[in-house]
């Protein structure tokens, strides 16, 4: 832990601030700020503002400080790579909202899709076998 970060670990648990809110904000695990807030003394009561989220500068994924500009939107990824690698391994923090229902024109079995408004097949199969007027794989 550098000192900038203690400085800042410090004043955030001065605030009341958690050591889950402290770890994410500064960059850190959440049992080096614990180990190290034990050792200053900084241990008490419940923090008050455990669920807020405070303004990070770093990366989400690396950790790496990122300088922020003013008046514009507030980055959250230091690179693209960066990004992306955080997106492939959270999915579930994707807010999907292009789900579509629809009937396979092919087999008839009702299928759900993302992001495409105009599918009529489930599989590429169906397609083939309806482009090609029964064409196909079991010929």
């Amino acid at each position: 832990m550098t000192s900038e970060q203690e400085i800042q670990v410090t004043g955030l648990r001065e605030q009341g601030y958690g050591y889950a809110t402290i770890a994410k904000s500064t960059g850190l695990t959440k049992n080096a700020v614990v180990a190290f807030c034990r050792k200053k003394g900084l241990t008490g009561c419940k923090a008050a503002n455990s669920r807020v989220d405070i303004p990070s500068d770093r990366c989400l994924q690396c950790g790496k400080p990122i300088e922020q500009k003013t008046g514009r939107k507030r980055i959250k990824f230091c690179s693209p790579e960066c990004r992306t690698a955080w997106w492939n391994s959270h999915p579930e923090a994707v807010n999907r909202k292009a789900v579509y229902s629809f009937v396979c024109a092919g087999c008839g079995k009702s299928f759900t899709v993302y992001g495409n408004a105009h599918r009529k097949y489930c599989c590429h199969e169906y397609y083939i076998r309806d482009r090609y007027k029964g064409g196909g794989s079991d010929e």
